[in-house]
């Protein structure tokens, strides 16, 4: 799975890390467009139930999971998928694509502006005042880390949360703009930048203010969702 920022600079596309999404992700939206669903609560017998088939799929703005029952597919929400598996193992490990997700897909970043811009460290957004005080998850309150021992910020194009503290996300993130081991653990990675670095460093390069904030306004106008993180 994969997004396009769609800044005033230019684009920047992000893998996202739905670890748990299968390959068949690449296709997920097509199928949805093109089959019957059932929307029915398959049997609850967890003989039936192959947990590494759910799919995550966006459709009406409204994130759903492809669920394959004993050969039937289903299509769920996320509380649905864990009822049936009698398992809280899908809420753990996809709550914070679940939420950036979700948001992107109901237009809650149009016309945000990255609020804080440090050179050599990262460019921070998502926050609709603007202010980096502001924002929310799609629960409407914070929600908790999820730090992957495997996930490090090692990289310049690292994509992350914010936050103001443990277990205290929302709906900004920001990008880093080189290594930063020193937040390894404390904030949640879900994602990286896989094209646009140019467009990166053009962000890098924009003079700030009080605040760290850019003197000249970064927007992210859109953002586009794609079910392949290869997709054109």
């Amino acid at each position: 799975m994969s997004v396009t920022l769609h800044t005033n600079l230019g684009d920047i596309k992000c893998e996202i890390f739905c670890d748990e999404v299968p390959r068949t992700a690449e296709w997920s939206m097509k199928w949805v467009e093109n089959h019957e669903v059932s929307s029915s609560n398959p049997s609850r017998d967890k003989s039936t139930y192959d947990i590494s088939s759910y799919v995550l799929a966006l459709v009406d703005k409204v994130t759903w999971y492809l669920v394959l029952v004993g050969g039937d597919m289903y299509l769920m929400e996320l509380d649905e998928v864990c009822e049936v598996t009698g398992s809280s193992r899908g809420n753990n490990l996809l709550q914070k694509c679940k939420n950036f997700l979700a948001l992107c897909s109901s237009d809650y970043y149009d016309g945000t502006i990255f609020h804080r811009n440090i050179k050599g460290f990262m460019i921070q957004g998502g926050d609709p005042t603007g202010t980096g005080k502001g924002g929310t998850s799609i629960w409407g309150k914070k929600f908790n880390d999820e730090i992957r021992e495997s996930l490090k910020h090692n990289a310049r194009g690292m994509l992350s949360m914010a936050n103001s503290g443990p277990n205290t996300n929302g709906s900004q993130f920001f990008i880093s703009y080189a290594k930063q081991p020193h937040l390894n653990g404390l904030y949640t990675i879900f994602g990286k930048v896989i094209h646009g670095f140019e467009v990166l460093d053009l962000m890098e390069k924009t003079p700030t203010g009080p605040g760290d904030k850019p003197l000249a306004e970064i927007r992210l106008n859109r953002v586009t969702i794609h079910a392949n993180p290869l997709a054109g």
